[in-house]
């Protein structure tokens, strides 16, 4: 396909249009205006209720919107990656992950192969392995049957499967999960003192088997391990992994039958569907792990199935652009009512920052308008004591993706309902606001002078006229949860479309890996090299303290 470019765009131009001409219009005078105002800005689906009335657009941005989409060439991309084309061209590979959570009776084909069977085989072997564990039928070198998992990552390697079992952990009965990735050896440290090593399986994820902070926490952990157990023998019941080195890993110690392999079409941070997500289902249960696959699966339909106008990935990839490119919105704050998603603003950070933070584009020149926003956020109502202030009055306008679940994940009921109550309160806030008019009634009511209020009231005064979104969920559950992930997949990727760059690479983390490995021997071992002074100085610095 052609590169788009964005900004030359007949749709685009008129967006710009529109764009300045809502300025002078407030959110809440929108809702003033037409009393149907979120029956016709929300879509209804399976479960999950999306609520974008809250967004500055009226009809005419939607439908120009959609316009956007069709001319970049938004169905003809969706066709390309789920038909297997190498979308991915600079390091040319398809992109199928969707194949990864696809029905036994779907066909999915890679240069004219259905890989749909490889998948299932694969699942199936997966499936095996974790009933035997859950059951007790496999245990550890001294009898006992299994009780944490460690799996040993970085990347999506560890952010995907990381979130995921934190999020299901308290519906479901597997291993207490653990997740190592940072090479700083606390993060290993703290794990190791928790778990016990009769009782401990390992699994060490890494497609080459040679990611250096994978290997360094995986062989420290192996050390650890022999050190505790009968010896080097017990490796092979303790660790597995997730890779396509079979020769690495059989020299680590580790025994083919506890191998699970991957495909190249699988990028890691799309990669939790696949035996990367070994430790979601040894912590959450195999069949939690299969409703998660169907969730995404579900996800995946719609997506490619429903038109624009009720498409859900479309529609809020496209408010994204809206916000990014015709409002000049920097960033992105993702705010769950859900202690159990307290990981997936993380999870989603690397998802579309690593997919969209790009300035070149499809044609290898430098593109002319901003792509990926800054993504990040927490859990409310935590967030609601930290950084709400900024997004209420900070100078800086930051639009806000709200996630709730209708249905508590806990016995605390009232809680639920506190914590619905905060979600719904704080989209309705950032929209309307809080006028000087306002502000002055109520200092009036608490009996303050009228010198009191003017010294105070400006500090009151909230413009309100702030976006955001509502996706609204019957429950927290495996499947639910699945469709959440894949729904915020494909918005990365229609983004990527619109924006002209490839989402599914990620050169960009490759520099500072290269220079860390010309910078290590000079630390271990005190070789020379040549550095700026700044790098040079702090290699000096390092090195002096080290050593007294």
């Amino acid at each position: 396909m052609k590169p788009f470019d964005l900004l030359s765009s007949a749709s685009a131009k008129r967006l710009t249009a529109l764009s300045e001409a809502m300025k002078s219009t407030h959110l809440k005078s929108l809702f003033a205006e037409d009393a149907e105002r979120n029956n016709k800005f929300s879509i209804d689906h399976n479960g999950l209720f999306f609520d974008f009335s809250k967004q500055k657009i009226n009809e005419e941005v939607v439908a120009e919107l959609v316009e956007l989409a069709k001319e970049a060439g938004v169905a003809e991309s969706i066709e390309a990656q789920f038909s297997g084309e190498k979308i991915n061209q600079t390091e040319g590979r398809a992109v199928l992950h969707t194949a990864l959570r696809a029905a036994k009776s779907e066909e999915v084909r890679f240069e004219g192969v259905n890989v749909v069977p490889f998948v299932h085989e694969v699942l199936g072997r997966m499936e095996e392995f974790t009933r035997a564990i859950l059951s007790g039928e496999r245990k550890g070198y001294t009898g006992k049957t299994f009780t944490d998992v460690v799996n040993i990552g970085i990347g999506g390697s560890d952010l995907g499967p990381a979130m995921v079992s934190k999020a299901l952990e308290a519906s479901t009965n597997g291993l207490k999960a653990h997740f190592v990735s940072n090479v700083d050896g606390a993060d290993l440290a703290s794990v190791l003192n928790q778990v016990n090593p009769e009782t401990t399986l390992f699994i060490v994820v890494s497609k080459t088997f040679t990611t250096q902070e994978t290997l360094a926490n995986a062989e420290a952990a192996k050390a650890w391990f022999i050190e505790k157990a009968t010896g080097e023998a017990d490796v092979a019941i303790h660790f597995a992994a997730v890779s396509t080195n079979l020769d690495a890993v059989g020299i680590f110690g580790i025994a083919a039958s506890n191998v699970f392999g991957f495909w190249d079409w699988v990028g890691g941070r799309y990669s939790l569907w696949s035996s990367v997500g070994l430790s979601i289902a040894l912590s959450c249960g195999w069949k939690a792990f299969e409703e998660l696959l169907a969730g995404a699966r579900e996800m995946d339909h719609h997506f490619r199935t429903a038109s624009f106008e009720v498409n859900i990935p479309v529609m809020t990839a496209m408010l994204g652009v809206w916000n990014r490119n015709f409002n000049n919105y920097s960033s992105l704050a993702i705010i769950p009512y859900s202690q159990e998603l307290s990981r997936f603003a993380a999870y989603l950070q690397q998802a579309d920052m690593e997919s969209n933070g790009k300035y070149v584009g499809r044609d290898g020149a430098k593109v002319s308008h901003q792509t990926g926003p800054v993504i990040w956020g927490e859990p409310g109502t935590n967030g609601q004591h930290a950084f709400f202030q900024l997004l209420h009055q900070g100078t800086e306008v930051i639009p806000v993706d709200f996630i709730a679940y209708i249905q508590p994940t806990s016995s605390f009921k009232d809680h639920h309902t506190k914590l619905m109550a905060n979600c719904f309160a704080q989209s309705e806030a950032l929209m309307n606001g809080k006028s000087a008019q306002q502000v002055a009634e109520q200092l009036e009511a608490a009996g303050l002078t009228e010198e009191e209020r003017a010294k105070v009231a400006p500090f009151k005064v909230f413009e309100g006229d702030r976006p955001s979104s509502t996706l609204l969920f019957n429950e927290l559950s495996p499947k639910s949860l699945g469709q959440l992930i894949a729904l915020y997949e494909h918005k990365i990727f229609i983004q990527g479309v619109v924006w002209n760059v490839f989402s599914y690479d990620q050169w960009g983390v490759e520099l500072g890996k290269e220079l860390a490995k010309r910078i290590l021997p000079v630390l271990e071992g005190g070789q020379k090299s040549e550095f700026d002074s700044s790098t040079s100085g702090l290699i000096h610095r390092f090195l002096g303290s080290s050593e007294k």
